[in-house]
């Protein structure tokens, strides 16, 4: 078999994290504006390689003030760290449709491994509209990926403490990553199943 070659639709890609917060209830954001790339061979997929960029600056959380406080030194320290990155191309396929995805997260300019839990959601031949033509049909494949990291390993550190010994905001938080990748053109769609 041959490796195929895909993009991230930035449209339909995104992110999601989520913390603690007040030791009580969880507190959720978004990342939109999600490229990446991912080069299998169906037949290999242990030989995937993947690449993501997640745009930091656009954080969305419902709340202008909180999402201006994640943007700043405290948290995210987008002004000198805009992007978040991960290359991956360790693979282990648990299995049909479950991977462990090993490779390299980059948060506030600190690298550190990091493992995601990807299920592969399928593939279908859609349409593809631009300028109000429909160029399709085009190969659309879907995953999703869950991983658990320790913010403060990556240097996103404040907090404060509440009654009882509480902290504000947890150091564990779950991040999601929803993909709806493309076949790019000129690639070979694999049968589909």
């Amino acid at each position: 078999m041959v490796t195929t070659k895909w993009f991230f639709e930035p449209s339909h890609t995104g992110a999601e994290f989520r913390a603690r917060h007040m030791m009580v209830a969880h507190v959720r954001g978004q990342l939109k504006n999600v490229h990446g790339s991912l080069e299998v061979d169906p037949e290999e997929p242990e030989k995937a390689r993947v690449e993501a960029t997640i745009d930091a600056t656009q954080v969305y959380t419902g709340q202008p003030e909180r999402d201006a406080h994640l943007r700043s030194a405290d948290f995210f320290d987008v002004e000198h760290h805009p992007t978040w990155t991960f290359v991956g191309s360790r693979v282990r396929q648990a299995s049909g449709t479950e991977f462990e995805v090993t490779g390299n997260l980059t948060v506030r300019g600190v690298t550190r491994s990091a493992t995601f839990d990807v299920t592969y959601l399928g593939q279908w031949d859609t349409p593809w509209w631009e300028g109000g033509r429909d160029l399709g049909p085009k190969r659309r494949a879907g995953f999703t990926a869950r991983t658990r990291i320790d913010r403060y390993a990556f240097g996103v550190s404040w907090n404060d403490v509440v009654d009882r010994g509480g902290v504000v905001v947890s150091s564990m938080v779950d991040v999601v990553v929803d993909v709806e990748a493309v076949l790019e053109a000129g690639e070979s769609a694999p049968a589909l199943a």
